[in-house]
């Protein structure tokens, strides 16, 4: 479908995210939440970590913290990070690598810099994003979906100045091996000068998109926007446009929203406040058990 079969959609809002410190002391670029925006139905939350580079013995990141209800989607763009869980399960994502967890029910987790960024130092980059559950899936058993960078699928353009990694949903040609339990698509693209591409987003979902670098033009007005800025798309449409004339790294998210209400408290995203009530009792009565390898 090209972009004259089918209707652009609006830019219809551009939001700045904001500096805020999370786990052990590491700086976040957050669009949301934020006073300006809450949540992304069914996104919970965007965090941009870095780059940020670490000298030897210097790297933090996220100890031992408690999960339920809804998933974290961790994306490595450099450096290394290695996770473990109160379920007995580990492993490292280094650049590229995607690690879908579904908390579910709840687990403890935590999410450090790995040895040789540990011992070493380097440079950390990535995002941790948060998707929320619906209510029939909040108690689910926990899960891991960890892909490997050489598994995720890339699409490119005919003319190669677009070129785009397929974490959930489809594009250029591409399809996810990622399974969401809610209709998902979370897309890097990559621009290059002169670069032009329209993505079809279905109308029900809700569509965004979030500046790694560079700069562009978004929607049916070509709405300006700049790293760290981001994006939201009105559902006027099924095509969701994307330009750039200086080059462009950037995510472009969209999900159907669960339109459900929402209790969350800090790790815990429930749909009542006794929900979230019995999710702090269960955790600090050791219910989602600890880590202790």
């Amino acid at each position: 479908m090209t972009m004259t079969a089918a209707k652009l959609r609006s830019a219809t809002h551009l939001i700045n995210s904001v500096r805020t410190v999370e786990g052990g002391g590491f700086v976040v670029r957050r669009p949301f939440p934020t006073q300006t925006l809450l949540d992304f139905d069914p996104f919970l939350m965007l965090d941009h970590l870095g780059p940020v580079t670490y000298a030897p013995g210097k790297a933090i990141g996220a100890p031992d913290h408690p999960h339920r209800g809804f998933e974290t989607v961790s994306y490595i763009l450099e450096g290394g990070l290695q996770h473990k869980d109160s379920q007995g399960n580990s492993g490292k994502l280094g650049p590229g690598d995607v690690q879908w967890m579904t908390a579910g029910a709840g687990v403890v987790h935590s999410e450090m810099p790995d040895d040789n960024m540990m011992k070493n130092g380097g440079t950390l980059h990535g995002f941790q994003i948060w998707v929320n559950l619906p209510a029939r899936d909040k108690m689910m058993k926990p899960r891991y979906q960890d892909i490997a960078t050489s598994q995720i699928p890339e699409g490119q353009s005919d003319d190669g100045k677009v070129k785009v990694r397929v974490v959930a949903g489809e594009a250029l040609g591409a399809k996810a091996v990622i399974e969401t339990r809610t209709p998902i698509v979370f897309l890097h693209y990559t621009l290059e000068p002169g670069g032009e591409v329209s993505q079809f987003i279905s109308p029900e979902y809700n569509a965004m998109g979030y500046i790694i670098s560079g700069s562009g033009q978004f929607g049916a007005e070509k709405r300006s926007a700049k790293e760290g800025q981001m994006i939201v798309f009105g559902q006027d449409g099924e095509q969701v446009r994307l330009a750039s004339e200086t080059g462009l790294s950037m995510l472009l998210l969209a999900g159907v929203p669960l339109n459900e209400p929402v209790a969350r408290y800090g790790p815990f995203v429930m749909n009542t406040e006794e929900e979230i009530i019995q999710a702090v009792q269960d955790y600090q009565a050791g219910r989602m058990g600890e880590i202790d390898f």
